[in-house]
């Protein structure tokens, strides 16, 4: 995986109740589900404003406007932060994040592969891979919140550079993930002409594999490091985050 050093800062598109729900679908991640709850078609009748559609199923566009721009997240860190609030903004605006946003793209990549089979440049496995992502997650997330995170916010011991290096191991296979999720998506990269639930479920990725990156560097870069001086040398090439094997 390319990491990036860097928080990534990406741009918001401006939500209006005049805009086509498709078009809402394809900028926003996660506006999917919110327009599958509401029973919204946002693929094959997607043409229509989110005022019009909203009004046709006797909902207030506001009220799903709002819910819709709920989704809309900084990337912002919290200045001058202590490892205790860095660890509550990472477990809300990426742990929290990643459990809402994988399994509706699984559900979203099963659709497309279920309808668009018979396309040359349809996705075959992906939602196999994003089921494996996700269960790998939800492993890693629950070991930081059960395990790491309580040490790190009590202040860290000489053993926790054991738990930190197995997190840097398997935020190496985290990024071998997105390499495959890339390679398999054209980099997130939906064909011409795909319907408007292709699109909106590579913009998910798009947006998963952004999250993921700042994640696993905020760890990495700028979390870990404030503990690891103080701690044990880890055992084997994990507590480095090299990847060799």
């Amino acid at each position: 995986m390319n990491a990036r050093v860097d928080t990534l800062q990406t741009a918001q598109p401006i939500l209006s109740a005049d805009q086509q729900i498709g078009q809402i679908a394809v900028q926003l991640p996660g506006a999917t589900a919110v327009f599958r709850r509401l029973k919204l078609d946002f693929c094959c009748g997607g043409q229509v404003s989110l005022s019009k559609a909203a009004a046709e199923k006797g909902l207030d566009p506001n009220a799903v406007l709002a819910e819709l721009s709920a989704l809309q997240r900084s990337d912002a860190v919290p200045e001058a932060a202590s490892p205790s609030t860095l660890i509550d903004h990472i477990v809300a605006r990426y742990h929290d994040v990643h459990r809402a946003q994988l399994p509706e793209l699984i559900r979203m990549a099963r659709r497309v592969e279920a309808v668009h089979r018979e396309n040359p440049e349809v996705p075959a496995g992906l939602a196999d891979l994003l089921e494996e992502m996700n269960e790998e997650l939800q492993s890693h997330m629950l070991k930081e919140e059960q395990v790491l995170f309580p040490m790190l916010k009590a202040g860290g011991n000489p053993m926790v550079g054991q738990p930190i290096g197995m997190m840097r191991s398997e935020h190496v296979d985290h990024g071998e993930a997105l390499d495959k999720l890339n390679e398999l998506t054209n980099d997130a990269t939906p064909p011409l002409g795909a319907c408007n639930t292709w699109r909106a479920l590579y913009a998910g990725i798009g947006q998963l594999s952004d999250d993921l990156i700042n994640h696993i560097h905020l760890e990495n870069n700028v979390l870990f490091p404030q503990f690891e001086a103080s701690a044990a040398p880890a055992q084997g090439c994990g507590s480095s985050g090299c990847g060799c094997s």
